[in-house]
Protein backbone atom coordinates (compact mmCIF):
# COMPACT_ATOMS: atom_id res chain seq x y z
CA UNK A 1 0.00 0.00 0.00
CA UNK A 2 1.94 3.14 -1.01
CA UNK A 3 -0.75 5.81 -2.52
CA UNK A 4 -1.07 9.58 -2.41
CA UNK A 5 -4.40 10.23 -0.57
CA UNK A 6 -5.99 13.64 -0.01
CA UNK A 7 -8.36 12.90 3.23
CA UNK A 8 -6.32 15.05 5.55
CA UNK A 9 -5.13 18.08 3.08
CA UNK A 10 -1.78 17.66 4.90
CA UNK A 11 0.77 16.35 2.70
CA UNK A 12 2.71 14.65 5.71
CA UNK A 13 -0.16 13.21 6.83
CA UNK A 14 -1.91 12.34 3.67
CA UNK A 15 1.13 10.47 3.08
CA UNK A 16 0.93 8.27 6.13
CA UNK A 17 -2.87 6.92 5.32
CA UNK A 18 -1.52 6.17 2.02
CA UNK A 19 1.39 3.98 2.90
CA UNK A 20 0.25 2.22 6.84
CA UNK A 21 -2.85 0.45 7.04
CA UNK A 22 -3.35 1.24 10.22
CA UNK A 23 -3.36 5.16 9.78
CA UNK A 24 -5.98 5.09 7.78
CA UNK A 25 -8.30 2.84 10.06
CA UNK A 26 -7.75 4.97 12.74
CA UNK A 27 -8.39 7.79 10.67
CA UNK A 28 -11.76 6.32 9.38
CA UNK A 29 -12.15 5.58 13.15
CA UNK A 30 -11.30 9.08 14.16
CA UNK A 31 -13.59 10.06 11.25
CA UNK A 32 -17.09 11.49 13.32
CA UNK A 33 -18.44 14.27 14.75
CA UNK A 34 -15.34 15.82 13.82
CA UNK A 35 -14.12 17.80 10.51
CA UNK A 36 -13.15 15.09 8.30
CA UNK A 37 -9.26 16.38 7.71
CA UNK A 38 -8.89 16.67 11.23
CA UNK A 39 -9.67 13.26 12.25
CA UNK A 40 -7.42 12.32 9.22
CA UNK A 41 -4.61 13.61 10.42
CA UNK A 42 -5.35 12.23 13.59
CA UNK A 43 -2.86 9.29 12.92
CA UNK A 44 0.38 11.59 12.16
CA UNK A 45 -0.36 13.39 14.87
CA UNK A 46 -1.08 10.57 16.93
CA UNK A 47 2.25 8.59 15.32
CA UNK A 48 4.28 12.09 16.25
CA UNK A 49 3.59 12.04 19.57
CA UNK A 50 4.49 8.22 20.10
CA UNK A 51 7.99 9.59 18.54
CA UNK A 52 7.62 7.43 15.47
CA UNK A 53 6.67 8.03 11.86
CA UNK A 54 3.74 5.03 11.74
CA UNK A 55 1.93 3.69 14.35
CA UNK A 56 1.88 0.65 15.70
CA UNK A 57 -1.17 -1.69 16.90
CA UNK A 58 0.87 -3.85 19.43
CA UNK A 59 2.52 -0.28 21.04
CA UNK A 60 -1.02 1.16 20.70
CA UNK A 61 -2.59 -1.82 22.35
CA UNK A 62 -0.16 -2.30 25.20
CA UNK A 63 -0.27 1.40 26.25
CA UNK A 64 -0.96 2.35 29.46
CA UNK A 65 -4.95 3.76 28.62
CA UNK A 66 -4.79 7.00 31.15
CA UNK A 67 -1.29 8.23 29.51
CA UNK A 68 -2.59 7.42 25.85
CA UNK A 69 -5.95 9.44 26.22
CA UNK A 70 -3.24 12.09 27.87
CA UNK A 71 -1.15 11.72 24.15
CA UNK A 72 -4.88 12.22 22.68
CA UNK A 73 -5.91 15.40 24.64
CA UNK A 74 -2.68 17.17 24.43
CA UNK A 75 -3.32 20.56 22.53
CA UNK A 76 -3.91 20.22 20.21
CA UNK A 77 -6.26 17.62 20.99
CA UNK A 78 -6.41 14.67 17.66
CA UNK A 79 -10.46 14.52 18.61
CA UNK A 80 -13.17 16.80 19.96
CA UNK A 81 -13.35 13.87 22.29
CA UNK A 82 -10.01 12.45 22.83
CA UNK A 83 -10.49 10.25 26.36
CA UNK A 84 -13.60 8.30 24.25
CA UNK A 85 -11.48 7.79 20.76
CA UNK A 86 -8.04 6.92 22.65
CA UNK A 87 -9.99 3.94 24.09
CA UNK A 88 -11.92 3.06 20.77
CA UNK A 89 -8.11 3.07 19.15
CA UNK A 90 -6.96 0.93 21.61
CA UNK A 91 -9.78 -1.33 21.32
CA UNK A 92 -9.27 -1.24 17.26
CA UNK A 93 -5.44 -2.46 17.63
CA UNK A 94 -6.05 -4.64 20.75
CA UNK A 95 -8.60 -6.15 17.59
CA UNK A 96 -5.84 -6.02 15.19
CA UNK A 97 -3.35 -7.84 18.07
CA UNK A 98 -5.38 -10.64 18.43
CA UNK A 99 -7.09 -11.60 15.54
CA UNK A 100 -4.52 -10.31 12.57
CA UNK A 101 -0.90 -10.92 14.54
CA UNK A 102 -1.12 -6.74 14.36
CA UNK A 103 -1.00 -6.50 11.18
CA UNK A 104 -3.80 -4.12 9.94
CA UNK A 105 -3.57 -4.93 6.24
CA UNK A 106 -4.59 -8.78 6.85
CA UNK A 107 -7.89 -7.42 7.03
CA UNK A 108 -8.03 -7.13 3.39
CA UNK A 109 -4.90 -8.52 1.97
CA UNK A 110 -6.05 -12.13 1.06
CA UNK A 111 -9.97 -11.58 1.14
CA UNK A 112 -11.96 -13.44 -1.72
CA UNK A 113 -15.08 -11.18 -2.00
CA UNK A 114 -16.33 -8.05 -0.91
CA UNK A 115 -18.98 -9.25 1.13
CA UNK A 116 -16.62 -11.48 3.34
CA UNK A 117 -14.31 -8.44 3.93
CA UNK A 118 -17.26 -6.02 4.47
CA UNK A 119 -17.93 -8.32 7.20
CA UNK A 120 -14.41 -8.34 8.40
CA UNK A 121 -14.08 -4.17 8.64
CA UNK A 122 -17.66 -4.53 10.26
CA UNK A 123 -16.21 -6.78 12.99
CA UNK A 124 -13.63 -4.34 13.53
CA UNK A 125 -14.60 -2.24 17.04
CA UNK A 126 -16.15 1.16 15.90
CA UNK A 127 -16.57 -0.07 12.95
CA UNK A 128 -21.04 -0.09 12.08
CA UNK A 129 -22.25 -0.89 8.78
CA UNK A 130 -21.89 2.28 6.86
CA UNK A 131 -18.53 3.06 8.29
CA UNK A 132 -17.20 -0.13 6.93
CA UNK A 133 -18.69 0.13 3.46
CA UNK A 134 -17.10 3.80 2.96
CA UNK A 135 -13.63 2.37 4.40
CA UNK A 136 -14.22 -0.41 1.48
CA UNK A 137 -15.15 1.74 -0.73
CA UNK A 138 -11.76 3.31 -0.17
CA UNK A 139 -10.00 0.35 -0.57
CA UNK A 140 -11.95 -0.35 -3.72
CA UNK A 141 -11.42 3.23 -5.26
CA UNK A 142 -8.22 4.52 -4.08
CA UNK A 143 -6.12 1.50 -2.76
CA UNK A 144 -6.80 -0.83 -4.77
CA UNK A 145 -8.20 -3.64 -3.16
CA UNK A 146 -10.55 -4.49 -4.95
CA UNK A 147 -12.31 -8.48 -4.06
CA UNK A 148 -15.40 -9.75 -6.00
CA UNK A 149 -17.99 -7.58 -5.81
CA UNK A 150 -16.66 -4.96 -3.74
CA UNK A 151 -18.77 -2.37 -5.32
CA UNK A 152 -21.87 -4.34 -4.63
CA UNK A 153 -20.82 -5.15 -0.87
CA UNK A 154 -19.63 -1.28 -0.40
CA UNK A 155 -23.50 -0.53 -1.45
CA UNK A 156 -24.19 3.23 -2.43
CA UNK A 157 -20.53 4.18 -1.69
CA UNK A 158 -18.96 2.07 -3.98
CA UNK A 159 -21.05 4.08 -7.43
CA UNK A 160 -18.26 5.09 -9.72
CA UNK A 161 -18.11 8.60 -10.33
CA UNK A 162 -20.08 9.98 -6.80
CA UNK A 163 -18.94 12.15 -4.59
CA UNK A 164 -20.58 10.60 -1.10
CA UNK A 165 -18.22 9.85 0.98
CA UNK A 166 -14.59 10.28 2.03
CA UNK A 167 -13.70 7.56 -0.24
CA UNK A 168 -14.28 9.81 -3.34
CA UNK A 169 -12.35 12.77 -2.09
CA UNK A 170 -9.32 12.92 -4.41
CA UNK A 171 -8.19 16.27 -4.07
CA UNK A 172 -9.47 20.35 -3.40
CA UNK A 173 -12.81 19.86 -6.20
CA UNK A 174 -14.02 16.34 -4.97
CA UNK A 175 -13.59 17.53 -1.22
CA UNK A 176 -15.93 20.63 -2.21
CA UNK A 177 -18.50 17.86 -4.42
CA UNK A 178 -18.65 15.38 -1.22
CA UNK A 179 -19.26 18.51 1.29
CA UNK A 180 -22.01 19.60 -0.66
CA UNK A 181 -23.94 16.22 -1.20
CA UNK A 182 -23.30 15.89 2.81
CA UNK A 183 -25.33 18.80 3.30
CA UNK A 184 -28.21 18.15 0.55
CA UNK A 185 -28.55 14.84 2.59
CA UNK A 186 -28.63 16.93 6.23
CA UNK A 187 -30.87 19.11 4.68
CA UNK A 188 -33.29 16.47 2.94
CA UNK A 189 -33.20 14.61 6.45
CA UNK A 190 -34.39 17.97 8.08
CA UNK A 191 -37.16 18.62 5.80
CA UNK A 192 -38.53 15.04 6.51
CA UNK A 193 -38.16 15.58 9.94
CA UNK A 194 -40.40 18.77 9.83
CA UNK A 195 -42.74 17.53 7.53
CA UNK A 196 -43.35 14.41 9.85
CA UNK A 197 -42.51 11.70 7.62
Amino acid sequence: MDVTLHLAQDPEADALLGRSPLAALVGMLLDQQVPMEWAFKGPATIAQRLGGDDLDAHEIAAHEPEAFAALLSRKPAVHRYPGSMAKRIQQLCQYLVEHYDGDAEAVWKDVGTGTELLKRLTQLPGFGKQKAQIFLALLGKQLGVRPTGWREAAGSYGDPDSFRSVADITGPESLVKVRAHKQEMKAAAKAAKTSGA
